[in-house]
């Protein structure tokens, strides 16, 4: 009668482990080092074992951050009425931000020419996590005319949406105007957010929203993780 052979062991060890929920979706699993400590095997042996997992598409590795459980990508549809939460939601996950800073500055050239403004204009500015189930899937940055919406800063730190944060500010309503997507290599900084690899592919959006008068009032940039969230474009 033949033997298992102890990386197959190993292999269907994690994948118990996964179907158990003892690692969900995006959690890191144990180093090699430490899965060769815990079966009393060398690190080759693991590594097979590894191998097999991601050629089942149960994991992926991440150069320089260990092995992952894969998770199944966000669908977050980009369109003229872009509304996070309710994006998140419809694609059966649960919808986050978490709030990095609300500032008050001058005005970039790009952002004085997205929303409509003159060179060194004030703006409030938003930066934040976008997450959902609670795994990070992209950094954010949202960015308003001071002038006209100058209590927008509390109203987001109350409720971390842009969409209620707008209507306490007399904003019924808005659309997308314009979006910009392309593919770049996360900063470290990026990285550190979304728990990526300096250099990792991710997206980049810039996007230009307007009120029902075609008047600008959010100029939003954003960075992606690009293994966690599809982006898919429509005209709603």
């Amino acid at each position: 009668m033949s033997k298992t052979p102890v990386w197959k062991s190993i292999a269907l060890s994690l994948t118990a482990d996964i179907a158990e929920g003892r690692y969900n979706s995006g959690d890191q699993l144990p180093t090699e080092a430490q899965l060769a400590a815990q079966h009393g095997v060398n690190r080759h042996t693991v590594r097979r074992a590894l191998s097999d997992l991601a050629e089942q598409g149960l994991v992926h590795s991440r150069r320089g951050a260990g092995v992952f459980v894969t998770a199944r990508p966000t669908d977050y549809p980009i369109g003229k009425r872009v509304r996070y939460h309710k994006s998140i939601s419809a694609s059966g996950k649960i919808p986050g931000k978490k709030i990095l800073s609300l500032t008050t500055r001058a005005a970039d050239d790009a952002e004085a020419e997205a929303l409509d403004l003159e060179a060194g204009d004030k703006v409030h500015v938003y930066d934040g996590l976008s997450l959902a189930d609670g795994q990070p899937i992209g950094v954010f940055q949202s960015v308003f005319p001071a002038d006209r919406l100058p209590s927008i800063l509390a109203a987001l730190q109350d409720t971390h949406s842009v969409t209620e944060a707008l209507q306490r500010c007399g904003v019924a309503d808005y659309t997308r105007v314009s979006t910009r997507l392309t593919a770049r290599a996360a900063t470290a900084t990026q990285a550190l957010h979304l728990h990526l690899t300096e250099g990792a592919p991710v997206l980049f959006s810039a996007g230009i929203n307007a009120d029902l008068n075609g008047v600008p009032v959010e100029y939003g940039r954003a960075v992606f993780a690009g293994d966690r969230v599809t982006l898919t474009l429509n005209d709603d």
